[in-house]
């Protein structure tokens, strides 16, 4: 048996069921909810925050950038710290953070301003999101911990795909003036309750056996870490706004990321605590595998809705409400399936997860063959393939949590977690970038309908590559 099997074995006979368990998530997911939500809520709102403090595209660019950049890098590092220094303490300092830069931005007099404390809510929330794994691990076990990872894939489907539903009613009830301001500090209200709440419920590590024996952090490991997923995400991002000269930093990626293993290797084999024990990736499959097929399923899923985003609304003359509520039917397909799927996956494993892959692209092909559709049509054709692809992306994120963090000790479970999300940023942003280029690319030439189809059938080819992936996984007994 080895140390992490060990450990692993131990936590379980160790473990006793916290009464108050369910509440807690409920409470975890609430703030999850509202730092995942960020990351989409403001696309409706570009147009708004540009026409209102008068600037330019390329700045406004970063305001929904810069957010996605500082979350993925800060992602690995604040579930080491909540492992190390206690998940309500990194909770309760997250959320003060985001609260406090959410106020910034609603109340910003200028561009400069708001990309400013959009890095700040993105750092925040990196530290805030991966406390929500670590809890799971922490304070679940066996069938209910596939249920309360059904409920996080909920939290995390619904969250991606009500963004720009949510931003375009406020706007809309609000005026295109200020309206986009009442995206972040409706953060302020809620934030507060949920700080109140976390100090009241949130356990400290100790509780079911999670304490970190030694609470140092590896400040270099994050620091290679860091700059490795700069690395990726800079040029990524960048590209999506139409600069492709920031590509050449790709080549930084494989000595950081070649630095990075080394670095904790050593850290490892002195005795100290890394930041993220890389012996996960070959002492268990089960994560390597969970690692690369969350990230393509990310690569795939995410561009999808930027993209009919952007053709609905240019390509065919939506207002930012109607193409979001044409891309909410997908929400609603996910909130029925991702607590079934949390519930089956223990008795089912990796066969979910392909069953809802399947299901999700049939959905993404069948949206492919009817984007091209009359406008008017789009209504009664577009809405029902979203809602099927709903159904098979509810499937997928919670089984994949819980199957990749089965074997991972609770007291490492916040850095593993953070970095299965760190992976989906990373796949978020590669997926953002490569459906964008293909729809620019093939409507320069021909016309934004065919654009579109293009553009979602790259995504069902990412998606045939995760399930080729999720095949593979099944097949070693994962």
């Amino acid at each position: 048996m080895t140390q992490s099997e060990e450990t692993h074995a131990s936590d379980e006979a160790a473990y006793e069921p916290d009464p108050r368990r369910w509440r807690v998530l409920a409470v975890s997911l609430v703030v999850g909810f509202m730092s995942l939500l960020d990351v989409t809520i403001v696309n409706v709102a570009v147009p708004s925050i540009r026409a209102g403090l008068g600037t330019s595209a390329a700045t406004i660019q970063w305001v929904v950038s810069g957010y996605a950049l500082a979350f993925g890098m800060t992602l690995v590092a604040g579930g080491r710290l909540g492992d190390a220094h206690g998940r309500r303490r990194l909770m309760t300092i997250g959320l003060t953070g985001f609260v406090v830069s959410s106020l910034a931005v609603g109340l910003a007099p200028n561009a400069a301003a708001i990309v400013v404390a959009r890095l700040v809510q993105g750092a925040s929330a990196g530290l805030l999101t991966p406390q929500n794994s670590g809890l799971i691990q922490q304070l679940f076990r066996g069938e209910e911990r596939g249920r309360a990872f059904g409920m996080f894939g909920f939290t995390v489907a619904v969250a991606s795909a009500a963004g720009p539903l949510i931003g375009g009613l406020l706007i809309g009830l609000l005026g295109e003036e200020n309206g986009w301001r009442s995206l972040f500090l409706i953060n302020v209200p809620i934030g507060l309750v949920a700080l109140v709440l976390i100090r009241r419920m949130v356990p400290d590590n100790d509780a079911g056996g999670a304490a970190e024996k030694d609470p140092r952090v590896d400040l270099p490991g994050a620091l290679l870490l860091g700059l490795a997923v700069l690395a990726v995400l800079y040029p990524l991002i960048s590209l999506e706004g139409g600069a492709g000269l920031p590509l050449v930093l790709l080549l930084a990626f494989p000595p950081l990321a070649w630095a990075f293993v080394r670095w904790e290797v050593r850290t490892v084999s002195r005795g100290h605590p890394p930041l993220l024990d890389v012996s996960l990736l070959r002492g268990l499959p089960g994560y390597a595998n969970g690692l690369l097929v969350g990230t393509l399923y990310f690569t795939g899923f995410t561009g999808i809705f930027l993209v009919l985003s952007v053709h609905l609304q240019e390509g065919e003359g939506f207002s930012p409400l109607q193409a979001a509520l044409l891309m909410t039917p997908f929400a609603f397909g996910a909130a029925t399936t991702s607590p079934l799927a949390g519930r089956l996956v223990g008795r089912l494993g990796r066969k979910v997860t392909l069953a809802a892959l399947s299901v999700m692209m049939t959905g993404t092909a069948l949206a492919a063959l009817l984007v091209t559709q009359p406008t008017d049509r789009l209504w009664w054709t577009l809405a029902p393939a979203m809602f099927l692809a709903g159904v098979g992306g509810g499937g997928v994120i919670s089984p994949n949590f819980t199957l990749s963090l089965a074997e991972v000790p609770p007291q490492m479970g916040g850095a593993a977690g953070g970095a299965l999300q760190t992976g989906q940023r990373i796949g978020s942003a590669l997926g953002a970038a490569l459906l964008m280029t293909v729809y620019q690319a093939v409507d320069a030439s021909t016309s934004a309908p065919v654009a579109a189809r293009t553009a979602l059938l790259a995504a069902l080819v990412v998606l045939a590559v995760a399930f080729a992936a999720a095949v593979r996984s099944w097949r070693l007994g994962d």
